[in-house]
């Protein structure tokens, strides 16, 4: 049975990368006194490692390998990611965010059928209950039965353990989940963890090579602006609807929810 939706966050719920992360960044970098800058171009490069604070620790070892590998190096990579943390959420709470098409429609369609939500992403809280509250309203963090976020793992995607510990606290076999991821990491953690994957390409992951998933689409799709892409293999257009999605999974019309 179908009976949890488990979502990916960046890039997944909305253009996070492009429209908040990237720019948080280069003002925390700038408010540091740091001559670091990300474009488009190289944070697209550097979204192949997953986690804000390993992204920042990375580029650092480029650039100085010594000062990364200092005794202070964590609390300074930390400090920086706490301002950029703070210069995110002021973005999300100006509106500067929005939720992708067809994301708020296949959540309330997902809540009328009784279907469980869930969360899986690297992201740290903060930024989710920032988003939460920005694009889906106050009360919205109470609509996921499970938000694994941040380091709740030791290891990040494309490592399947948050799609694990999500599992488990949901109390669910990964064959009554679906996960909705937007990138090449968080498609192979989930496919990782028995998953199957509903891949809607984001802004920075269009040339992703994704790993085999149910559909590989553009997005959701709404009334007048339907989504295209692979659906089980062959060329499609159109809404993702639950129905479509137990279709796809060879579930008859009532294997949802309960």
């Amino acid at each position: 049975m179908l009976r949890a939706l488990i979502w990916d966050v960046d890039g997944t719920l909305a253009e996070t990368e492009h429209d908040g992360h990237r720019v948080a960044f280069n003002q925390a970098f700038a408010d540091e006194g740091l001559d670091w800058f990300w474009d488009e171009a190289r944070y697209r490069e550097l979204l192949a490692i997953t986690g804000g604070k390993e992204r920042m620790l990375s580029w650092w070892q480029r650039l100085d390998a010594a000062a990364a590998a200092a005794p202070d190096a964590a609390q300074r990579i930390a400090r920086l990611h706490a301002r950029k943390t703070a210069v995110y959420v002021a973005l999300v709470a100006q509106g500067r965010v929005a939720l992708r098409p067809g994301v708020r429609r296949l959540l309330d369609e997902a809540r009328a059928q009784g279907l469980t939500l869930a969360i899986a992403t690297t992201t740290s809280p903060a930024n989710v209950d920032a988003l939460l509250h920005a694009t889906l309203g106050p009360d919205s963090s109470g609509w996921f039965a499970c938000i694994g976020a941040g380091d709740v793992v030791p290891r990040k995607k494309p490592a399947p353990d948050i799609y694990h510990w999500v599992l488990q606290r949901l109390g669910l076999p990964a064959s009554d989940g679906l996960a909705i991821e937007d990138s090449a990491p968080g498609a192979r953690a989930a496919c990782a963890a028995g998953l199957p994957v509903l891949a809607t390409r984001s802004r920075y992951s269009r040339t992703d090579a994704l790993p085999p998933v149910l559909a590989d689409l553009d997005g959701l799709g709404e009334p007048g602006l339907p989504a295209a892409g692979l659906w089980a293999g062959r060329p499609w257009t159109g809404q993702v609807t639950l129905a479509a999605l137990r279709s796809a999974l060879k579930l008859p019309a009532g294997d949802v929810g309960g």
